[in-house]
């Protein structure tokens, strides 16, 4: 007779799915012996904390490209633009495609269809006329405002709560495991 299968409901699934003991029973991956059970629990709930902000990311970033009829990349763009806009800088659209990580020819090819759509402004450059630089539109900022704005806000309110010394703790956090991640993806392109 075939071993009775052990079902559990979704709860169960959604809660191991970051534990690093249903990952990793066997600590192939990561050394469990060094870590108590309570931490590593702790370290399961840490994981499905930032497995829900994700989540909630993602779905922030689908309903502004809806609304704003705009792909990945664009929104990047416009957040680059206003962030530069607001700190007085100038940005060419070289700038932009170096920012973005993308070709000039891409970034042209963007820029002309976020300009057609009403997105984007260009001008000449003060201090060099064969080069411009690049603004969001009012109606765009507005647009990007009212949507992301009021994510950037929610951030900010949760980050304010916390102490110096807590704001530390998860900015070290943070810090550490992009640059473990950015790390592994390094070793994988060698």
């Amino acid at each position: 007779m075939a071993a009775a299968l052990i079902l559990h409901d979704e709860r169960d699934v959604n809660q191991n799915l970051y534990s690093p003991t249903s990952n990793d029973p066997h600590g192939e991956l990561f050394d469990h012996e060094a870590l108590s059970p309570g931490e590593l629990a702790q370290i399961g709930e840490l994981f499905g904390a930032m497995g829900a902000l994700r989540d909630v990311e993602r779905r922030i970033m689908d309903a502004s490209q809806q609304y704003m009829k705009l792909n990945a990349t664009a929104m990047r763009a416009i957040h680059v633009l206003m962030v530069a806009e607001n700190d007085g800088t100038l940005v060419t659209p070289t700038v932009l495609a170096e920012r973005l990580g993308i070709s000039t020819a891409a970034v042209a090819k963007m820029i002309a269809k976020l300009e057609a759509d009403g997105h984007v402004v260009r001008h000449r450059h003060p201090s060099d006329r064969r080069a411009q630089t690049l603004t969001v539109s009012p109606s765009t900022r507005a647009a990007a405002m009212d949507t992301m704005g009021r994510t950037q806000a929610s951030r900010m309110r949760a980050a304010a709560v916390l102490t110096a010394q807590e704001r530390d703790v998860v900015i070290g956090f943070l810090r550490r495991t992009a640059e473990d991640l950015a790390a592994s993806l390094d070793r994988e392109d060698s």
